[in-house]
């Protein structure tokens, strides 16, 4: 498998990685309890880290189809190289950053990584035309 296939499933990975603190905090928020009757009521009341672990995990699930497109995009026109490798290496590790400044509440910081990932993502998308 290829270096950009790999970081599709290392991406596709981050999406349920990202849901671990967000069901620790909405486990703690259901004093000790996570409401799988209702999940989303029990998201609604999260606060602080909680609505942030939250909102890391949305944005996983937002940005992984656009870096999937991107790199079916490279892969079916047959774009391969160190920059299709870079880029989405360079995705994954924008995607773990980002992860991390939402957690720890670095808001500029996870600002600054969410445009590198966007921009991989869409670089892969237009390297056919780059050939």
């Amino acid at each position: 498998m290829s270096i950009p296939f790999w970081c599709v499933f290392i991406s596709a990975l981050l999406i349920f990685i990202a849901k671990a603190p967000l069901a620790k905090a909405m486990a703690k928020e259901g004093g000790g309890r996570y409401d799988n009757h209702h999940p989303r009521a029990q998201q609604a009341r999260l606060t602080g880290f909680g609505a942030r672990a939250l909102a890391a995990h949305l944005n996983s699930i937002e940005a992984f189809p656009l870096f999937a497109v991107g790199v079916l995009m490279a892969h079916t026109t047959q774009t391969y190289g160190f920059l299709i490798d870079i880029l989405a290496i360079t995705f994954v590790i924008s995607r773990v950053l980002y992860l991390l400044f939402y957690w720890w509440d670095l808001h500029w910081q996870r600002s600054l990584v969410w445009v590198v990932g966007l921009a991989c993502s869409l670089l892969l998308m237009i390297s056919p035309a780059l050939k």
